[in-house]
């Protein structure tokens, strides 16, 4: 039984536009695109952003936050984090009313429409790795129409979790409301996904298709996915074996570094990493005094370039981390547990613990009967494929970029769980390609950096906005061509930036010299107003 309301007049919204409207007591989003009026829920499932402040591109909403798309007229997630739907609401036009039909047992989110296994089906397709990747390809086969066994093996105790909260909220708060997993045990089992937890898989022979375990057991397969992430690097100086030296990798790093922190007054953080720059607000918002140590001058230069980095680095500095830049540590010291870190200039830091955020290596050691690059990452074709019948996603792939050509791998969550699900509907028999956009996001103190994209160089960079007040745009321009674009305070332009850089109508670089570019009004007029 659904109840009719009266959302909205046929005037108040143009063709391209959306806005939250209350229909009785439930909240929807109503867009209108090409003529027609359409009602989904109004929040993100991931985190909760409204949708009415992402932008519409043909019926595809982005998430204002952390970019997820649905689309309109269905609320079918189209693209992650979120990892749900949207309802879908009736609507109608009643002369100039819109109006909108909510069921009495209206729900703010949806599960994707998933198969069940068939026993007839006597395929087995394994994911190796339960981060970003596996998760979202181990979901992404049942969406897709895969009934045979799926099998998800974790070196770790924990169902799939949350990776990125980590070294922000998870790590700041001294007490959580929620565990950061994804999904429940009744979830994987409904849906009959296998998950082995602490399994450590020490060879798969990619010829033989196997996977053999360190107790001695294997298990055949007849596709596999490698989504095994990325390994912390560390250090190899004296006293790197002493106690309360942490990196920062998974769930239970981060409740080590958080039961130290409880006992610790001074922190020191090596590497101006996200990771680390992340772990050192995080930490400060303990109350503990923290100094980061790089050899960079200045945070994220080779990522931001200078000027964005010495902002950040500013802010961390406004809210009492100290730095130590152009550094190289050299030894720790301590007896079982670490008190010191010596810089080359023979300067001694005071620690009580110490984190590492120097940066990861893919981990395929384990993988024999295929190339692996010098990174030791695996490169893949454009639909994640390494060999027959062996896929890879995340962290571990080499993919090529398709707005450059170039063979890139790139370590984020998001673009990790697009790999996924497009490996996931490849290895199901629905060939895929990947066309999105790559996105990562980072909060520091009152510095939100969202940034779309992918420039490893750039010839320039042209900045719209004030740095000071973190609210501006920064391209980044290689041979002419933009091919990245970051963002501080202005969630809706960057979400508008994606689309455009999606569809290939981002503004020129003449347009940028010439002044402030209007992306939300270049969204409105593109091809994208009309596609799905």
């Amino acid at each position: 039984m659904a109840t009719e309301h009266v959302v909205a007049k046929t005037s108040d919204l143009n063709d391209g536009e959306m806005k939250e409207v209350q229909a009785g007591d439930f909240a929807v989003l109503l867009a209108r695109v090409n003529g027609k009026f359409y009602a989904v829920g109004p929040k993100c499932n991931h985190y909760g952003a409204p949708l009415e402040d992402g932008v519409l591109c043909g019926h595809q909403v982005r998430c204002p936050w952390h970019q997820a798309r649905f689309d309109v007229r269905t609320g079918d997630l189209t693209e992650p984090p979120a990892l749900n739907a949207l309802p879908r609401f009736d609507v109608r036009v009643d002369g100039d009313d819109v109006v909108v039909a909510v069921p009495e047992d209206a729900k703010g989110r949806r599960l994707m429409p998933m198969v069940k296994r068939d026993p007839s089906d006597d395929r087995t397709f394994v994911i190796v790795g339960a981060g970003a990747a596996g998760n979202a390809a181990a979901e992404a086969l049942r969406q897709a129409g895969f009934t045979g066994r799926v099998v998800m093996v974790t070196r770790e105790k924990h169902l799939p979790y949350d990776r990125p909260d980590l070294s922000k909220d998870y790590l700041a708060k001294k007490e959580h409301e929620f565990a950061p997993t994804l999904r429940s045990d009744k979830f994987y089992a409904t849906h009959d996904i296998e998950i082995l937890t602490e399994r450590e898989v020490t060879r798969l022979d990619a010829r033989a298709k196997v996977i053999e375990f360190v107790d001695g057991q294997a298990l055949e397969y007849d596709k596999a996915l490698i989504a095994t992430g990325g390994r912390p690097r560390t250090l190899d100086i004296p006293g790197s074996d002493l106690g309360n030296i942490f990196t920062l990798r998974g769930l239970d790093d981060a409740d080590r570094i958080a039961a130290a922190a409880d006992k610790a007054s001074k922190a020191v953080i090596i590497g101006a990493s996200f990771i680390g720059m992340e772990a050192a607000a995080a930490l400060t918002k303990r109350g503990l005094a923290v100094t980061v140590v790089a050899p960079e001058s200045v945070p994220f230069e080779r990522l931001l370039g200078k000027d964005i980095g010495q902002m950040m680095r500013q802010d961390h500095e406004a809210n009492g981390v100290s730095f130590r830049l152009k550094q190289k540590v050299v030894r720790f010291s301590g007896d079982s547990e670490v008190d010191g870190v010596y810089l080359g200039t023979r300067e001694l830091l005071q620690a009580d613990l110490v984190v590492l955020g120097i940066g990861v290596q893919p981990v395929t050691n384990f993988v024999e009967g295929v190339d692996r690059n010098d990174d030791g990452s695996l490169s893949v074709d454009e639909h994640f494929q390494v060999i027959e019948d062996l896929y890879a996603a995340g962290d571990v792939a080499r993919f090529v970029d398709r707005r450059t050509d170039q063979p890139v791998r790139i370590e984020h969550w998001r673009l990790a769980e697009q790999h996924g699900r497009i490996a996931a509907h490849n290895m199901a028999g629905n060939p895929t390609e990947y066309a999105g956009v790559p996105f990562f996001w980072s909060n520091q103190f009152k510095a939100n950096i969202r940034y779309v994209g992918h420039a490893s160089a750039w010839d320039e960079i042209i900045y719209d906005g004030d740095l000071a007040a973190k609210k501006f745009l920064a391209y980044y321009v290689k041979d002419s061509t933009i091919l990245a674009v970051v963002g501080c305070g202005l969630p809706k332009q960057i979400g508008a930036a994606a689309d455009l850089m999606r569809v290939g109508n981002l503004p020129t670089v003449e347009d940028l010299r010439g002044g402030s570019v209007d992306l939300l009004g270049r969204l409105k007029t593109c091809a994208c107003r009309g596609a799905g």
